[in-house]
């Protein structure tokens, strides 16, 4: 697939879906036929990117308390043990698989591709070049998909012999291994929906996914558990899937059924077939990113019962900071995309600046919290059940060391879409993922052996911090040309505030004995040492980020109370 320059002003139904904005509409409106404006016009007004950021924010925020829900579910249902151990390498297959065919590798190849056919579409290409790339794309990736899930069944034993090999109940791993690989067909069909609706710009029902996805698992914990033990949770894994691809056909099929006018006599438009070598770099690339979770499982399966568990919970609470700060980017890239394919790398260069500054100073707040409040935080999330209070000690000393990379995965996301977004290949942003990886690995092996789990967060987080570095020196010809050391300029500041206002929040939470107290009093002094040195240093990103909390707030108080 080439990029071909494109000066069409606007995206055919470039909005939201109807669902997402105001109340009592039965249907989605009819799409109206975009018009020309004026040159240099953005084609995504500030109206629509605000109107996206609040539905992908909202359900973001539903998600990310859905999966604390499922988090505080498995811990209370089944403990930090052996049988969970178990089920959280099975559950290493979903985590690829949401990696490879959703929040990544799949978006960053099909997201330029359904771009472009847009664009096409808009120009009055014969035939609709949307429904053409969809025609020859999608039967081929489902087959894939399909087949590589076979084979995760069919190679299960052997998975989790690599996977955890000091594992001690490997049969109980088999079985929920069994059970999540069919997510790799039903995950990749909800990426590819997910990348089709959001080049659309098309929000709601992407941003749904998670939802539904952490009901299921939920539902069947429940449900199941009592018979199933914690195999009811992978056969959550499995109906959760089904759940995602459900709640998106239905807008996507109304996206494909529009009607195009076309030239009497004129020939259908021929699919464009996905360049392969894009496909690889991207898929390689999240291959190596996720990779740093199978090297902390094969550390933590020699370690104590419990380990990987305490290493999940932490991990899984340390990164909603940035789940957050990389919404706007879910939102952006199709905007930088449709820059770079009109050849305006001038406002590719300006969106990509302003992202990143944003979402630095969204997750570096939370990092701060997260760092001054572990122990409330695991403490009143976790610790009820079978979640004991060494559990509490334990995890919570593991999430504050995970957390000190937090700004350095932050980066690593809001980066690598511009090395995508142009929709060519390039292999600087695997090598760069592969040098992380190999810093993860050795820190990994010389530390857990004296420190245990929080040695392998330290090198998690060392590893991640290297990629960053290097994907950001890398800027420029192989992607957009940022103003490299003055993002670095501007990056030191909410970092000087994130530094102070985590030692003020972690003497001001540990007073109090109530770990309720000390969660609100030891994030309301975060926030307000933060909110103060981000004014006094004239952080660049920090106006724009306390503007959009203040947005999607104002949005949500006028959602529910009118």
């Amino acid at each position: 697939m080439t990029i071909t320059p494109s000066r069409t002003s606007g995206v055919p139904g470039s909005r939201i879906d109807s669902g997402s904005v105001g109340a009592g509409r039965s249907r989605p409106a009819e799409p109206q036929p975009s018009q020309p404006g004026p040159a240099g016009e953005d084609p995504s007004s500030r109206g629509v990117l605000a109107k996206a950021a609040l539905v992908t924010a909202t359900f973001s925020v539903v998600g990310s308390l859905l999966g604390l829900v499922r988090d505080q579910s498995l811990a209370r249902l089944f403990g930090a043990g052996q049988e969970t151990d178990a089920f959280l390498v099975a559950w290493t297959v979903p985590e690829f698989a949401a990696t490879l065919l959703i929040e990544d590798g799949l978006a960053f190849a099909l997201i330029p591709a359904f771009s472009v056919a847009l664009a096409k579409r808009a120009q009055g290409t014969p035939g609709d070049p949307v429904r053409a790339l969809v025609a020859g794309t999608l039967p081929r990736l489902s087959l894939a998909f399909a087949a590589v899930g076979a084979l995760l069944v069919v190679g299960a034993p052997q998975l989790v012999e690599v996977l955890a090999p000091g594992l001690p109940d490997r049969g109980l791993a088999v079985t929920c291994t069994r059970l999540t690989a069919t997510c790799v067909l039903t995950f990749g069909l909800a990426g590819y929906c997910s990348a089709a609706l959001r080049a659309h710009r098309r929000f709601l029902a992407p941003a749904a996914i998670y939802v539904a996805y952490n009901t299921g698992i939920i539902v069947a914990m429940f449900a199941l558990g009592g018979h199933w033990g914690v195999r009811s949770a992978a056969a959550g894994v499995a109906a959760g899937g089904l759940l995602m691809v459900a709640v998106q056909v239905p807008s996507l099929l109304r996206q494909l059924r529009r009607r195009v006018k076309t030239a009497e006599g004129a020939s259908v438009a021929e699919a464009e077939p996905l360049n392969i070598v894009l496909m690889a770099t991207v898929l390689l690339f999240a291959l190596c990113r996720q990779s740093q979770v199978l090297i902390e499982r094969f550390l933590a399966s020699h370690l104590h019962s419990g380990a990987i568990s305490h290493l999940n919970y932490a991990q899984k609470v340390a990164q909603i900071p940035m789940s957050m700060s990389l919404m706007l980017c879910t939102v952006t890239f199709p905007v930088v995309a449709r820059a770079l394919a009109e050849g305006d790398t001038e406002r590719a260069r300006r969106r990509v600046e302003r992202d990143l500054s944003v979402a630095a100073a969204v997750v570096l707040l939370g990092t701060a919290v997260v760092v001054a409040c572990a122990p409330q935080l695991i403490h009143l999330l976790f610790q009820r059940g079978a979640f004991t209070a060494a559990d509490t000690a334990a995890t919570a000393a593991v999430m504050r060391v995970y957390a000190l990379g937090l700004l350095g995965q932050t980066m690593v996301g809001v980066l690598v879409r511009s090395y995508f977004s142009a929709g060519r290949a390039t292999w600087y942003p695997v090598a760069a993922m592969a040098a992380g990886i190999v810093v993860t690995s050795w820190i990994g092996a010389m530390a857990v052996g004296r420190y245990g789990v929080t040695g392998i967060a330290a090198a998690n987080a060392t590893g991640i911090t290297v990629t960053a570095v290097l994907l950001l020196s890398g800027m420029g010809p192989r992607s957009v040309p940022i103003r490299t050391r003055r993002v670095l300029a501007e990056l030191s500041r909410p970092v000087r505030a994130a530094v102070i206002a985590t030692v003020v929040g972690t003497f001001v939470a540990a007073r109090p004995a109530d770990p309720f107290t000390g969660l609100l009093a030891g994030s309301a002094a975060v926030t307000a040492v933060f909110v103060l040195l981000g004014w006094a240093l004239d952080a660049q990103g920090f106006a724009p980020a306390l503007r959009s909390v203040g947005t999607v707030t104002r949005r949500l108080a006028h959602a529910v109370f009118h």
